[in-house]
């Protein structure tokens, strides 16, 4: 499953990066609008993977799961706000 959504968005980008090489096709506002999705692609694939060792730390040592939960929050957020900074973007993007 893992292994075969990488090599789909692997080529989901490949097919993508000659629309984005064309002047004529894409200006600059669709350009950053595909990049800013791109990070929010990436940033939700973190988060998942991020969650999920916290889920499986706190399963394997559940007396620690209060520190466990603790250290998991500042950088979830984080990345986070990377996310919605991107989706911002992207709207922005678009719209103007």
């Amino acid at each position: 499953m893992k292994s075969t959504f990488n090599i789909l968005f692997a080529l989901a980008i490949l097919l993508a990066l000659p629309a984005m090489a064309s002047a004529q096709v894409l200006d600059a506002a669709s350009g950053s609008a595909i990049g800013a999705g791109i990070i929010v692609v990436g940033a939700g694939l973190g988060i998942g993977k991020f969650t999920a060792a916290a889920v499986e730390s706190i399963a394997r040592q559940p007396q620690a799961a209060n520190d466990i939960r603790a250290a998991f929050q500042l950088p979830l957020f984080l990345l986070e706000g990377v996310a919605v900074i991107g989706l911002g973007v992207s709207f922005v993007a678009l719209l103007f």
